[in-house]
């Protein structure tokens, strides 16, 4: 006897099963940053920027696909905390350069093991993680993409 399928549980939404885990994925991370002073969105600005540093303001919300409204406040913090500095680009005024304070710089080696101590409470190997990092932006981008399709700027 085959079992019908009813496609509007809860539990049988890819967008829940997304949301839910990016919530425990957030609640697994404050203790594991406590330690460092950081909140995971600015721990995601930190990554960012110690891949590269210097990036103007609307590239870094880009690439942490945050708008501006929730980021600058972030960086505010993330300045009067001494670990990046926000400078006008001498060539365009309208741009704002976010760039890491030695105190930012020094951040990455004490964050080197936050990783590592995810994977193990996600019971997780390390070529699982990729994998699984790596199917999840393959999804990001077809989602983008098709949004692109549908909703033209």
């Amino acid at each position: 006897m085959t079992r019908s399928l009813d496609w509007l549980q809860l539990d049988r939404q890819l967008c829940f099963a997304l949301y839910s885990a990016s919530l425990a994925m957030t609640k697994i991370y404050k203790p594991l940053l406590e330690p460092l002073g950081l909140t995971y969105p600015q721990y995601l600005v930190l990554l960012a920027l110690w891949e590269r540093d210097g990036l103007a303001v609307n590239e870094l919300g880009e690439r942490l696909f945050l708008d501006s409204g929730t980021l600058t406040p972030l960086l505010k913090r993330m300045e009067a905390a001494g670990w990046l500095q926000r400078s006008r680009d001498a060539a365009d005024e309208r741009r704002v350069i976010v760039t890491l304070t030695p105190e930012g710089r020094a951040l990455r080696r004490r964050a080197q093991a936050v990783p590592k101590a995810l994977a193990e409470i996600a019971g997780c190997t390390a070529d699982e993680l990729i994998s699984l990092t790596e199917r999840l932006q393959q999804l990001r981008t077809q989602l983008l993409d098709a949004r692109s399709l549908t909703h033209p700027a």
